[in-house]
């Protein structure tokens, strides 16, 4: 096959920017999959073989050669057209390499088990070992809007509600909730990773019947057979590093599901921060930008324009997580022992959930670490509306004065003279014969001043710091 046939068949992510190049697109190539299935059929092997129901040197022989460079990817997935999933092919292939090195060790390889205990134990892998690395940049991206945070407890800028102007806020508030939403995100797929992700144990029904029978033929007659299935699967995830589930669970979609559920909330709170930096981008806007590269956000047809790419692709994929999620989910209608479809359908699913947080969570970290903020221009569209934005305070203030509805009334008036005049609300207000005598201009300025009525965000501020943030290195098995 020539480079240019191989390529047309290699998904390189021109379609998802936003996950290629990343290190969660490697984690979950094909190849990676093809690895993590062959780390279960040794795992699985070592596990009998601690329980001496396999020899310990077959054992050997078939971790060594569960190497995905000595199988070739694609006819095992042409192979998977004939069988609906690709571990037929795999433990025939696996058991040919074994036999060239030890003709017995090949009697052992894929002992009792079944296509469903491997590929989902694979899936497993893939998933543990891509959360670390997805957990990683959500750790990064909260320290960097922690520091955004606290740099800008201040720095007052508009808040807005329904698209328009509302009431002023803080920077420094706005980057504190946008990092407790990364929190919340790593909380949850924590929970997943620590316990939440088993291997598959069950062989062909989910009664162990195989691992049992073979056991009793490979030495292990005179253990109750109710005490050799609790060791195995307590070895098995010993060797894997992945949880014991309770009970087998081909039909069981729980670990799916509850793993596909914290990938849609990452992936929706990094899509939350991604709208806000969008809107905060704009021309007119200008209080935010990213972290320009070279080349980066360059258009097409306009050469003035710099686009908020790494938004962009945080959005896209904020967008298409929850759907994918909803598709596993979906999954947990699953008939019988085993389904026929749906758990099938789960694997790209769940793959381009993972490579897609994958790509979101290391796009955030860029953002987060690179963006701009510009308080000049907070301040200056806090000034847009001639102070209007603080009318709430002056209603507030006005009340015990003139009544609650008189202050509103008189609030609405005079916020619409301000407006069609271009005038600051203070200098209208001073002109209202009610409020002569009962405040000077200045005092009327200052309780004007969007700068000065920020409510509680400081102290809100301090308050989301205190929570810790996890700090997460990249381990990889």
């Amino acid at each position: 096959m020539s480079p240019a046939a191989s390529d047309a068949l290699t998904d390189a992510g021109l379609l998802s920017p936003v996950r290629a190049g990343t290190p969660a697109e490697e984690a979950v190539s094909d190849l990676a999959w093809l690895q993590a299935m062959l780390d279960a059929e040794a795992a699985l092997a070592r596990a009998q073989a601690r329980l001496g129901t396999l020899p310990e040197a077959a054992a050997k022989t078939i971790t060594g050669c569960a190497r995905a460079d000595r199988l070739d990817l694609r006819a095992l997935a042409l192979a998977a057209r004939e069988t609906a999933n690709p571990v037929v092919g795999l433990v025939q292939a696996l058991t040919r390499v074994v036999a060239a090195e030890d003709p017995a060790a090949a009697e052992y390889v894929h002992r009792g088990s079944t296509s469903q205990d491997v590929l989902d134990t694979g899936a497993m892998l893939v998933a543990a070992r891509t959360l670390r690395l997805v957990r990683a940049d959500l750790a990064r991206t909260a320290a960097a809007l922690g520091r955004l945070a606290a740099e800008h407890r201040d720095t007052a800028m508009p808040g807005r509600t329904l698209a328009l102007q509302a009431v002023p806020t803080t920077f420094g508030l706005k980057a504190a909730g946008w990092r407790q939403l990364v929190l919340d995100a790593e909380e949850r797929l924590a929970r997943v990773a620590d316990g939440g992700l088993p291997v598959s144990l069950g062989g062909a029904a989910g009664t162990l019947a195989g691992y049992l029978e073979y056991a009793r033929i490979d030495g292990a007659a005179g253990q109750q057979p109710e005490g050799y299935a609790e060791r195995l699967a307590e070895a098995f995830a010993a060797e894997t590093g992945l949880a014991r589930p309770a009970l087998p669970w081909h039909a069981l979609r729980t670990p799916v599901a509850d793993l596909a559920a914290a990938l849609g909330f990452a992936a929706g709170a990094l899509g939350k921060i991604a709208v806000d930096v969008q809107n905060l981008s704009r021309t007119e806007v200008g209080e935010v930008a990213e972290p320009a590269a070279a080349g980066r956000g360059a258009s097409s047809a306009m050469p003035h324009k710099r686009n908020p790419v790494l938004s962009t692709l945080l959005r896209s994929a904020a967008l298409q997580v929850p759907v994918l999620a909803a598709g596993l989910v979906q999954c947990l209608v699953s008939e019988d022992e085993r389904s026929a479809g749906a758990w099938h359908a789960e694997w790209q699913l769940l793959r381009e959930c993972l490579r897609l947080v994958g790509g979101a969570a290391h796009t955030a970290a860029e953002l987060a670490e690179g963006l701009t903020a510009r308080p000049e221009r907070m301040r200056a569209n806090l000034l847009l509306t001639g102070s209007q934005v603080v009318s709430e305070r002056i209603a507030a203030v006005l009340a015990p004065e003139l009544g609650k509805a008189a202050a509103k009334q008189l609030l609405t008036r005079a916020s619409a003279a301000a407006a069609e005049g271009g005038l600051p609300l203070h200098g209208v207000l001073a002109a209202e014969p009610s409020l002569q005598g009962r405040w000077s201009e200045g005092e009327l300025a200052e309780l004007c001043d969007p700068g000065a009525y920020t409510g509680g965000a400081g102290p809100l501020v301090d308050r989301a710091l205190e929570r810790s943030a996890p700090t997460l290195e990249i381990q990889l098995n």
